[in-house]
């Protein structure tokens, strides 16, 4: 929807768009399952380019909805990211990332354990060596209404949505030419742009290609707390791999499973297992407030995972020129949404990245088996 936007108010396409939905009521997919979070805290300059106009977006979302009275200003809740390291390895990857993200203008900063012992009495940190911290424009945003309104504002600009399904892509010689449809029908296309989520690597191979990226199941767990912390909790990456941030009344957690291997595209099983033996614990001890709570909600959402390096794919496949990739974003798929619908864009319009290099993230990396290395990967 993101890229269906943008390409409906650029001025110099002129174009028709047709997104084909699977399920329009989004039960399943991952935008529906999302944390809605933001952040710089990447160890590579064009990931944080990518989520500080994700960012800005977000904070201007009416201005750049063209001041429509109707568009809502979206919540955004900048309680930012803690890092949080038990060892030297992981500490010195936080120091080198802080120095990437200070120049591209981030408000990172390296705390020690007083420092953030006084910031946020709550923790214990005993075991932590240094955490790394940012409050500009890091932390969590109303990502549903940022869906919801592109979809809006698309339809309204002239894009066509339907429920449907594509079974089979046509090709002729280096070109996709056409799309089958689950109903029968058959739809002509310039372009086909794969926007399918964990199910990526499906559409592609109706083209005849392949994508290295797999559904992974993530937990996310809503509790309440007997006794409440006087502050917001940010979202705290924990040296265990489970993650816990404030979530309005309530506090928000996650994970992945111990066994992380690629699942089935319709299992969704809660692992209860996950809640009790890796979640509940970790949170306790890092904030032992948290050993009396109260398990509100969970679920399991799929990460759309790129098992080369967790980075996004994005652009045309070198042999395919008018197959497009949007996909593998591994989780940091709506943060990056605004700058990856706006990169195609600009790609299918004029040829070319105009805002923002996004290349170093096209398939031949995947053809090359070169991964694009990301060390901030949650």
């Amino acid at each position: 929807s993101s890229v269906a936007w943008f390409l409906s108010q650029n001025s110099d396409f002129n174009g028709s768009v047709l997104v084909i939905e699977k399920d329009a009521s989004y039960s399943m997919c991952s935008t529906a399952h999302t944390n809605s979070c933001m952040r710089q805290q990447f160890s590579t300059e064009l990931n944080i380019r990518i989520s500080q106009f994700g960012a800005n977006f977000v904070r201007n979302f009416r201005s750049y909805m063209g001041d429509d009275p109707d568009i809502p200003d979206l919540h955004f809740q900048p309680f930012g990211y803690m890092y949080l390291a038990d060892n030297e390895t992981f500490a010195d990857t936080l120091r080198a990332s802080q120095k990437i993200q200070q120049a591209c203008g981030a408000g990172t900063k390296i705390m020690t354990p007083d420092a953030i012992s006084e910031a946020y009495p709550f923790y214990n940190l005993d075991d932590i060596i240094l955490g790394s911290h940012n409050l500009v424009d890091e932390g969590y945003f109303d990502g549903h209404s940022l869906f919801d309104w592109w979809k809006r504002k698309a339809r309204k600009n002239g894009v066509e949505y339907i429920e449907n399904e594509v079974v089979s892509i046509d090709v002729a010689g280096d070109k996709v030419t056409r799309v089958m449809l689950s109903s029968g029908e058959q739809i002509n296309a310039g372009y086909i742009v794969n926007a399918s989520g964990p199910r990526a690597v499906l559409t592609a191979r109706m083209a005849g290609l392949d994508l290295p990226v797999e559904p992974r199941r993530r937990y996310s767990f809503v509790f309440d707390a007997e006794t409440r912390l006087d502050r917001d909790l940010p979202l705290t990456i924990d040296p265990s791999g489970v993650h816990m941030r404030s979530d309005g009344i309530y506090y928000m957690a996650g994970c992945p499973p111990e066994n992380d291997v690629d699942v089935d595209y319709d299992d969704f099983e809660m692992d209860h297992a996950i809640w009790l033996d890796k979640a509940w614990p970790a949170i306790a001890t890092r904030v032992p407030a948290f050993e009396a709570i109260k398990l509100i909600n969970s679920w399991v959402g799929h990460y759309a995972y790129n098992k080369l390096d967790q980075n996004a794919i994005i652009g045309a496949h070198p042999e395919r020129p008018n197959f497009m990739f949007i996909n593998g974003f591994s989780g940091h798929g709506l943060q990056q949404s605004p700058a990856m619908g706006r990169a195609m864009s600009e790609l299918l319009t004029h040829g070319e990245y105009r805002s923002l290099d996004l290349s170093p993230l096209g398939y031949e990396r995947v053809m090359r088996n070169e991964p694009l290395l990301e060390k901030a990967v949650i």
